[in-house]
């Protein structure tokens, strides 16, 4: 017996060609180096696999049987490695992409369909959740590429930096009294506030800024959703905190205003994650090399 690829792929080329200088050509192989092939098959199993006739050689019953196996194995590695040929050319894969609601509307959504636009073969999966949940999904390989607020701490994981935020306290017209105005933390927190949940990024990063002067947040109503967060200032439900980049267009229309303190709040960054050492998709990869 022989594990030896290469002999059983001289072997295939010689059945199917019913010649040796063919299977030679084909296989870009010297003739004797082609009987030599044959010729080893053959003493490992102990069995004559080919006869010589007029027109170059046939299979006896035993190399019949060993073809029909062969002949199977074959037509299932052409179809692999034309798989694999596609992979790479991104003609067919999917790419799979975990973030928050907010991150794919008003950061990613321009990648993707620039990305399915180019691509439109490969298949797009987008999975939802907090950061925890994201970094959760890239370790069971859920998905291919996380995107989250940074800072993000895990020694398996790989983070690029991708575009920074800079947060915000905003407001409807039913606060028009801080319009134009500074107002010191405390007065802030006389006011409704309306922030994300507390296992959220952004949430983390606001609670621990107003910790370290002394203050700790309790929101009136905690969402989910950047655009519930929107709307709820938009209804005078309270003061929202939300990243400026979400609200410019509500913010331009006058629907909203920023609220102006006297303390500066620092930007945040965006990063885009995979697993460390583990090898990306070509679809994963492409989608990085454009991302930046």
């Amino acid at each position: 017996m022989t594990n030896n690829y290469e002999l059983y792929k001289v072997f295939y080329w010689a059945a199917k060609t019913g010649s040796l200088t063919q299977a030679a050509n084909a296989l870009f192989l010297t003739q004797p180096s082609v009987s030599h092939a044959i010729k080893q098959l053959e003493e490992s199993f102990g069995l004559t696999l080919f006869y010589r006739n007029s027109k170059g050689v046939s299979l006896t019953q035993e190399g019949a049987l060993l073809y029909s196996y062969i002949e199977q194995s074959q037509i299932l590695i052409s179809l692999a490695e034309k798989k694999m040929a596609e992979l790479k050319n991104l003609d067919t894969g999917v790419l799979r992409i975990g973030g928050s609601d907010s991150l794919f509307k008003h950061y990613l959504l321009p990648y993707i369909e620039g990305f399915h636009h180019r691509y439109p073969d490969v298949g797009i999966q987008l999975l939802h959740g907090t950061t925890p949940e994201i970094m959760g999904y890239l370790k069971e390989g859920k998905i291919d590429l996380g995107v989250a607020r940074m800072p993000i701490v895990d020694s398996h994981i790989e983070v690029r930096e991708g575009i920074q935020l800079q947060d915000c306290f905003v407001a409807g017209c039913a606060y028009a009294d801080l319009k134009d105005k500074v107002i010191p933390l405390a007065e802030l927190l006389e006011h409704p506030l309306v922030l994300f949940s507390r296992n959220s990024r952004a949430r983390m990063a606001i609670t621990e800024l107003f910790q370290e002067y002394g203050y700790e947040l309790k929101p009136e109503i905690e969402v989910g959703s950047v655009d519930l967060l929107i709307e709820l200032a938009r209804k005078g439900l309270g003061v929202s905190y939300v990243a400026r980049e979400f609200v410019s267009k509500e913010l331009e229309e006058g629907s909203l205003f920023e609220i102006r303190l006297d303390v500066e709040l620092p930007p945040s960054q965006v990063g885009i994650m995979n697993m460390r050492n583990m090898p990306l998709t070509s679809a994963a990869q492409k989608f990085i090399e454009e991302f930046r």
